[in-house]
């Protein structure tokens, strides 16, 4: 908001009358998942330093189709065009995410495979783009560099050994490791990872380690590498426990909402 206002709304100001109230609603112009509706709700509070008055929310989560009406407000005109746009990045960003995310879960319906966020996430905006994954029916990945144990092969070009980093980490902290091929997902799992990314598998190559683990739970099997609407089906099917797509967070398309505002008469 300190970067949209600034010092204040100059348009605002020269068109719109100090104490003039406004109406408002937020609208579904397509079909979508929401996320993000607390915190564009947060901003037009904060644009209007409170003086605004929610009438009707829809909640994260829902689905929604054209015209379907996702926030009804009423407060200080000034405020509300303040805000707006603010509001609506927020909005139709996190729905986005939400919407994609649902469209991955619904490709691997019935398979048990679990679809997850990673890292690739807008600096300052983790919390609640992870959030919007949650609301499409994703499961989050690790948070941060803190709260896991992730190793890729650029960690192990410098020498350490495998099994010795896994049995230093803390305790009851997850390991995942990267592997590229079968060798590298045997020693991975010799080393004692919980979960074994396979990275650019083919669905064929799943199978083999889905059928080389047998029905041990440990490792998990986690798929990543350009993992498509088109192509995750065949990568659940063949057996991968969780699948981990970027294009989640850095790749969605905004859903189409809009805000229209009229003037609350005197």
């Amino acid at each position: 908001m300190a970067e949209d206002i600034g010092p204040g709304d100059v348009t605002s100001s020269l068109t719109v009358g100090e104490g003039a109230r406004g109406r408002g609603r937020i609208v579904a112009k397509a079909d979508g998942v929401l996320a993000g509706v607390t915190a564009a709700a947060e901003v037009l509070r904060l644009a209007c330093d409170g003086d605004v008055e929610f009438s009707a929310a829809s909640a994260d989560a829902n689905h929604v189709a054209p015209d379907h009406v996702v926030l009804e407000f009423e407060g200080n005109a000034r405020g509300l065009l303040a805000g707006e746009r603010t509001a609506l990045n927020l909005l139709c960003h996190l729905s986005g995410i939400a919407t994609l995310t649902a469209r991955f879960v619904a490709a691997v319906e019935g398979t048990g495979a679990k679809v997850l966020d990673t890292r690739k996430t807008t600096p300052g905006l983790r919390v609640m783009e992870k959030h919007a994954v949650v609301m499409g029916g994703g499961v989050n990945h690790r948070f941060a560099l803190y709260d896991a144990v992730l190793v890729k092969e650029n960690h192990l070009a410098f020498g350490t050994s495998l099994a010795e980093a896994l049995a230093a980490r803390p305790r009851g902290m997850p390991a995942i490791v990267e592997a590229e091929d079968m060798d590298e997902f045997r020693s991975a799992r010799t080393a004692g990872a919980d979960v074994v990314m396979l990275d650019e598998f083919t669905p064929e190559q799943v199978a083999a380690a889905r059928a080389e683990r047998g029905d041990d739970a440990v490792p998990l099997l986690e798929v990543s590498g350009g993992i498509s609407l088109d192509t995750i089906r065949p990568y659940a099917e063949a057996g991968a426990d969780r699948i981990s797509i970027g294009a989640l967070t850095h790749s969605a398309p905004a859903l189409d909402l809009s805000m229209r505002l009229e003037p609350v008469p005197h």
